[in-house]
C-alpha cells in the first residue's frame, strides 16, 4: 500500500506542484489545512482535495483550524458534500483492512485551536487510539522526535510519545505542526514521519512524503 502524505499547507494548497503528487493508495493530510481557519479557507481546501486523483483521501485539522474546533456542525454538514473524503477527529477508518486513526490535539501552543494541557488532559484524547490501529496520525508530533522548534525547544508530546510506543500494533505515526522537522525517522520499530511542507517562512519548501507500507510483514518504507 503506498500512502503520500502531507500536511500544514496553510492555504496554498494550489501552489504544490502538480508533479510531486505522486500515485499512491492512499492520501493523508495531517491538518492545518488552512491559515486563519476560516469556513471560506476550509472550503477552497476542500474543493482542491476532492479534485485530486486518489482512491482514499483522508485528513485531520490542526491548529490553524478554528472552524473544526469552533463550528463542528457545520464541518458535518459540509463533509456531505465531499463523499469521497474522510475527516477524522478522534475517530479511524479501515482501508484494506489497514485501520487509521486521526487527531488534531496537541499540547498547548500559544492561543491556537485544539490545545489542550500536558498531562491528564491531552492523555483522555490518546486513552481513544484503538489498541489494534495500524496507523496514527496527529497533527502534532510526539516528544523529541521530529518537533524541534526554532527558539529551540521540543514541541512534542510526551504523552502521545508514551502511547504510541505501548501500541504494539502501530507501526506508523504521521504528523505535521513544527514545519521545520519535516522528515522522517525509524525508531523502535516504528516509523514516524513529519509531513510538513512549508517552511518556517510559509513557503512551500517540502515534497510530500510517499510511503510503502506493508501490514503483512510490519514494514514501512520511506520512497521519497
Amino acid at each position: 500500500m503506498k500512502i503520500l502524505s502531507l500536511s500544514d499547507t496553510h492555504g496554498k494548497h494550489r501552489q504544490i506542484p502538480i508533479e510531486w503528487m505522486v500515485p499512491a493508495d492512499i492520501i493523508i493530510h495531517g491538518g492545518d489545512i488552512c491559515n486563519s481557519g476560516s469556513l471560506k479557507e476550509a472550503i477552497d481546501f476542500l474543493e482542491w482535495f476532492n479534485n485530486l486523483n486518489y482512491k482514499n483521501k483522508i485528513y485531520i485539522a490542526g491548529n490553524h483550524d478554528w472552524v473544526y474546533e469552533k463550528e463542528p456542525y457545520v464541518i458535518e454538514h459540509l463533509m456531505k458534500n465531499y463523499p469521497g473524503i474522510t475527516y477524522l477527529q478522534d475517530d479511524f477508518i479501515v482501508v484494506d483492512n489497514v485501520k487509521i486513526y486521526g487527531s488534531p490535539w496537541q499540547p498547548v501552543f500559544y492561543n491556537w485551536a485544539f490545545n489542550l494541557a500536558r498531562g491528564k488532559d491531552i492523555q483522555r484524547k490518546w486513552d481513544l487510539i484503538p489498541l489494534d490501529c495500524d496507523i496514527v496520525c496527529t497533527h502534532g508530533p510526539v516528544h523529541g522526535i521530529l518537533d524541534f522548534t526554532p527558539d529551540g525547544k521540543f514541541a512534542g508530546c510526551e504523552m502521545l510519545l508514551n502511547t504510541i510506543f505501548k501500541l504494539n500494533n502501530t507501526i506508523l505515526h504521521i504528523c505535521g505542526h513544527i514545519h521545520q522537522g519535516h522528515g522522517f525517522i525509524y525508531k523502535h520499530n516504528k516509523t514516524f514521519v513529519n509531513a510538513s511542507i512549508l517552511n518556517e517562512k510559509y513557503m512551500v519548501a517540502y515534497k510530500p512524503i510517499l510511503i510503502d507500507f506493508d501490514k503483512a510483514t510490519k514494514e514501512v518504507i520511506i520512497i521519497e
